[in-house]
């Protein structure tokens, strides 16, 4: 087959073992939209799930690594999920799992060992679920780890700095803690070698975010179709500082000063009180002027849907990498015009993606567009949509 277009990312087969309900499959697919229909339960998010895990991070659900063995299999049994996956370059194979010896999660790219953060150099992906419908009103969390799956799919090099932004901070909080329960000082070189790495990760995780915030800003301005204009910016202390002028070296120093001056009281708390870490998403929605947590459920979901086809745009527009798009029980809280918009765009933005629902008429307005696929006890076969 020849390459796709510029930017085309396509999963072309599917295959899993062991996974959630699924104790073998093997899906073919064509490069356009996907739709899976069928009664809940039946397994349709475990396939988005299985998509969501060829990405850094935890997944959809964030589930840990044993958590996602098919309750049936034998004891020792190891879940894995592959995919062929083709853009311009040509296929590739990447697939990832449990090892069989623990639950450390395996990461294989054309067959060779590769770490999780080799990833994003090759999928991008992002996922609306029904979860989701609180992002704007819940914790902080959830929505740094949606800017951060955005950033994933604009900027490959945000993974490997969140990783070790992360990994540095987990050895000082436990380096921190055991000197707390073991009544002496920490090793001072020690906290020092991971402070300096948190700071250099930190600085440039923080004025990614930054920069990645304003361009999605700049494309949600309009709105799309009759999804609702919506504003993005980033907040946190060191976002703050760079924001304001500080260059990128200068906040790397500072965030190392305060790291240093901050061991007490990360002591204290077990934790690591300050950092990109504890960085918000801000949203507003545009055309009423109010935090995105005040709209309605409905508003709230139409915003979600705008910043992803924002991303999708964006990515067109500069020549990158679609993301797979994996929308859970997306069409269920749309309306009639905002479905048929939806459908519109998705395949506008030559981004392949993966939408599931209990009901094929949903989804007619794709017509011939979408392959549809009709989901039952942990089976899938080839449907005819509407």
């Amino acid at each position: 087959m020849p390459p796709g277009p510029p930017g085309r990312l396509a999963v072309r087969r599917l295959a899993l073992t062991e996974f959630r309900c699924y104790a073998t499959l093997r899906l073919e697919v064509g490069p356009g939209p996907v739709v899976l229909t069928g009664p809940n339960g039946a397994g349709k998010t475990n396939l988005l799930e299985a998509l969501s895990l060829l990405v850094p991070g935890r997944g959809l659900r964030r589930a840990g690594t044993g958590e996602l063995t098919r309750q049936q299999a034998a004891p020792g049994a190891a879940w894995a999920v592959s995919a062929r996956i083709e853009d311009e370059t040509g296929p590739v194979e990447i697939g990832t799992g449990r090892d069989p010896g623990g639950d450390r999660r395996v990461v294989r790219i054309d067959g060779r060992n590769a770490r999780l953060a080799d990833l994003a150099g090759r999928m991008a992906a992002l996922w609306l679920t029904p979860a989701m419908d609180r992002l704007f009103s819940e914790g902080s969390g959830g929505r740094r780890r949606f800017l951060d799956r955005l950033a994933f799919g604009l900027d490959p090099g945000h993974a490997a700095e969140a990783a070790g932004y992360e990994q540095a901070m987990r050895e000082r909080a436990r380096l921190l803690r055991a000197a707390r329960d073991d009544g002496r000082p920490a090793d001072p070189a020690w906290l020092a070698a991971l402070e300096q790495g948190m700071a250099r990760h930190g600085a440039r995780l923080a004025a990614n975010r930054l920069a990645i915030a304003a361009r999605l800003d700049r494309a949600c301005r309009d709105g799309i179709g009759p999804f609702p204009a919506a504003r993005l910016a980033v907040e946190g202390e060191v976002e703050g500082w760079l924001a304001a002028g500080l260059d990128a070296e200068a906040a790397e120093e500072r965030m190392r000063t305060a790291l240093r001056a901050a061991r007490p009281r990360d002591q204290a708390a077990g934790a690591t009180t300050f950092g990109p870490h504890r960085s918000d998403l801000a949203v507003r929605h545009a055309a009423r002027d109010i935090p995105a947590a005040q709209g309605s459920t409905g508003e709230q979901k139409a915003v979600l849907v705008a910043i992803v086809l924002a991303q999708g745009r964006v990515l067109a527009a500069e020549g990158g990498r679609r993301p797979l798009l994996l929308l859970d029980e997306v069409a269920a809280h749309l309306d009639r015009e905002r479905r048929a918009a939806l459908f519109d765009e998705l395949c506008a933005l030559g981004a392949q993606s993966w939408l599931t629902g209990t009901d094929a008429p949903l989804f007619e307005a794709f017509g011939a567009r979408a392959q549809f696929f009709r989901v039952a006890d942990a089976s899938v076969e080839p449907g005819n949509g509407v």
